[in-house]
């Protein structure tokens, strides 16, 4: 049995108290960062021994890798891939820009898949609106909900195609936040109606995809009171209800300051107000017990959604990374 949260780790290599944290507390899955990113080799070594740990060959091992500035596996050991922005900015049609998204994903999950790692928290569906933090801006891929929608599905197919689960994020819309999450919470007063027109439209256009990740935003439309995340309100109403997402839900990293509180009460928070799994990414363990202390054993319907989920890994496409580079690389140039 899992516990339904993913955790973090400290360095590039798992260290004994670490061992001892993944045994007892049985996380449903770990999330690697540029930290724990040292090269191919021990980036392989390091999936490996965390399955090896958790006598869990499936134990699901999460990235955020989405090109840009947001790339955990980076240069010189991978390839350097563009932002989400650049695929709109490199070519005005819209089924070009989609296909050049879908091959640069596709690679993704090549170097993913050789790493051990199987999921992926990409696409970025926020719509970035003028005014708003840059802390999505060039992440989302356009500002026009119907390309956000269309440009992330493709992103979303090609990690799927080479054995990669996608996470949609930040359901149900980070793109008009005036503040980054990272630090502080931020606070949305926009109509329900410009939500659901801007913000909500890429996520219901996409509400099949396996996994989402929620918004530490607070929407004063829906629930004045408490981010997306803690919210009953905004998951029961809008993500399941309005947006149609009968996914697997995970929410943002707890850690972040957009949230106070004791870490074992926002892990209970979260999951009482709908998340399937609560996430914790910065490493420290004595965060990861109190977050442990407040997560669930995965049941129910979030122990369904989660094996639906990973069923999808079986559904590797052939593949030739030397030929997927050769057209990745000559569709660049030739729209460029």
């Amino acid at each position: 049995m899992s516990r339904a949260f993913i955790c973090g780790l400290a360095g590039a290599s798992l260290a004994p108290e670490e061992i001892s944290f993944l045994r007892e507390a049985r996380p449903w899955g770990v999330i690697l960062f540029r930290r724990n990113v040292e090269s191919r080799a021990q980036l392989r070594a390091l999936t490996e021994a965390l399955r090896d740990a958790l006598g869990d060959d499936r134990l699901p091992v999460l990235v955020d890798q989405e090109g840009g500035r947001v790339q955990r596996l980076a240069p010189p050991q991978w390839r350097a891939y563009p932002s989400a922005a650049s695929y709109e900015r490199l070519s005005a049609d819209l089924q070009t820009a989609a296909r050049l998204a879908f091959l640069g994903a596709r690679l993704m999950a090549h170097d993913l898949r050789e790493a051990g790692l199987t999921i992926d928290c990409l696409p970025v569906l926020d719509t970035p609106q003028p005014g708003a933090h840059q802390v999505i801006g060039d992440r989302g891929y356009s500002g026009e909900p119907a390309h956000v929608a269309r440009i992330g599905r493709a992103a979303a197919e090609g990690l799927l195609a080479g054995g990669v689960l996608p996470v949609m994020k930040h359901i149900p819309g980070h793109g008009r936040a005036a503040a980054d999450s990272h630090f502080e919470l931020p606070r949305v007063a926009a109509s329900l109606q410009a939500l659901r027109d801007a913000d909500f439209a890429p996520f219901a256009a996409n509400a099949d995809l396996p996994i989402a990740m929620t918004a530490h935003v607070v929407f004063e439309a829906i629930d004045p009171d408490q981010p997306a995340s803690l919210s009953a309100e905004v998951i029961g109403r809008i993500v399941r209800g309005e947006i149609g997402f009968d996914g697997l839900l995970m929410t943002d990293d707890l850690s972040m300051r957009a949230l106070s509180g004791d870490f074992r009460d926002r892990a209970e928070r979260a999951s009482a107000a709908g998340c399937d799994l609560v996430l914790h990414c910065n490493g420290d363990l004595s965060e990861a017990r109190r977050v442990a202390e407040g997560a669930p054993i995965l049941s129910g319907a979030s122990l369904e959604r989660a094996g639906r989920a990973l069923r999808l890994l079986e559904c590797v496409e052939a593949f030739n990374p030397v030929d997927g580079e050769r057209e990745f690389d000559a569709a660049l140039a030739s729209v460029a």
